[in-house]
């Protein structure tokens, strides 16, 4: 697979892996651990180089899932894991990206990752109590100690991205982006673009809506994602058939995955994206790599681009509460 740079100079496969499903957010695993260590390692083989995980992934498990897979091959990988909640007892409290919350948070994710340097530390979600410039000057720190190489930036918006910038160089950010998550295109890419910094979309899939893999009558377990995203009611999904179907259609005409032809679009947006589908499948792992050699045309790319608006997306990507704490 080829690869592309994120700010920085930070080099990295163009397709990379998100590893969250791994350990929660879509309902029990397929397989066991010994199974999910195979997955990340097969990624690795097949030229995947970028894992993103984060500490509230589990929370915990999905560092330590990631840092023993990764451990025979670290010098293949670029690992990226986030900061930015209080978590006790196993939930989420909110967010806390104070300076020495940051730090605690650097120094356990070394341990569980079992690396010497975090290679990409996200702010997870900013924190509107702590001012962004002491969240850059902190990872800063990090940085100059060796423990952290890159620092970015997630769901953030376009000023808060510049004021982070300004204090020390954002390497990434990290928002939801898609066919059907269109949010970060009026400001945060052309900010991105500015600054030389990459863009890293998360639920590249639309959390797997795009790959037809969801089906109209599908019903999620109260302890999944997608039971809490308005998208994923029934008649938002059956409302949202038909942006698949457009999709499905221009797929097979060019012997493609309709999750493919996503990823393709995402990759023909700048030369600066890296998309992060998740997956807890190898053929997944197959179909994601293979959108990386998809060309396509300049009339597919203006089809896509004007999808939503021709077509329409049904329902928010988050509840309120979720809703709230982006573009801050």
């Amino acid at each position: 697979m080829h690869t592309r740079a994120l700010g920085q100079g930070l080099e990295v496969s163009a397709i990379g892996l998100g590893a969250m499903a791994m350990s929660s957010g879509y309902g029990p695993n397929p397989g066991d651990r010994d199974d999910m260590v195979g997955v990340l390692r097969y990624a690795v083989e097949h030229g995947v180089s970028l894992i993103d995980t984060a500490e509230i992934y589990g929370p915990y498990d999905n560092e330590i899932l990631v840092g023993e897979a990764i451990a025979p091959m670290r010098d293949r990988v670029v690992v990226a894991t986030k900061f930015g909640f209080d978590i006790a007892q196993g939930r989420t409290q909110g967010v806390n990206s104070r300076p020495e919350n940051i730090r605690r948070v650097a120094e356990e994710s070394l341990r569980r990752l079992k690396v010497e340097a975090l290679d990409l530390f996200y702010q997870h979600r900013v924190d509107p109590t702590v001012p962004i410039e002491d969240v850059a000057g902190a990872v800063g720190d990090l940085v100059h100690e060796g423990k952290v190489k890159h620092f970015g930036l997630c769901e953030a918006s376009a000023t808060t991205i510049r004021r982070a910038h300004a204090v020390f160089p954002v390497t990434a950010v990290q928002s939801e982006y898609s066919l059907w998550t269109r949010d970060p295109e009026p400001e945060v890419l052309p900010t991105c673009a500015e600054l030389g910094i990459g863009f890293v979309p998360f639920s590249p899939l639309g959390k797997g809506f795009l790959t037809g893999s969801v089906l109209p009558d599908a019903t999620f377990a109260p302890n999944e994602i997608r039971a809490n995203v308005p998208r994923f009611k029934a008649d938002n999904l059956r409302a949202n058939q038909a942006l698949l179907d457009h999709v499905s259609d221009l797929a097979a005409a060019r012997g493609a995955r309709p999750g493919q032809m996503a990823l393709a679009w995402l990759l023909a947006q700048h030369p600066f994206i890296v998309p992060i589908p998740g997956t807890r499948r190898r053929e997944r792992i197959d179909e994601n790599v293979g959108a990386a050699s998809i060309a396509l045309s300049a009339d597919d790319v203006a089809d896509l681009n004007t999808l939503t608006k021709r077509i329409g997306v049904a329902g928010n990507r988050y509840d309120e509460a979720g809703m709230a704490a982006v573009g801050l």
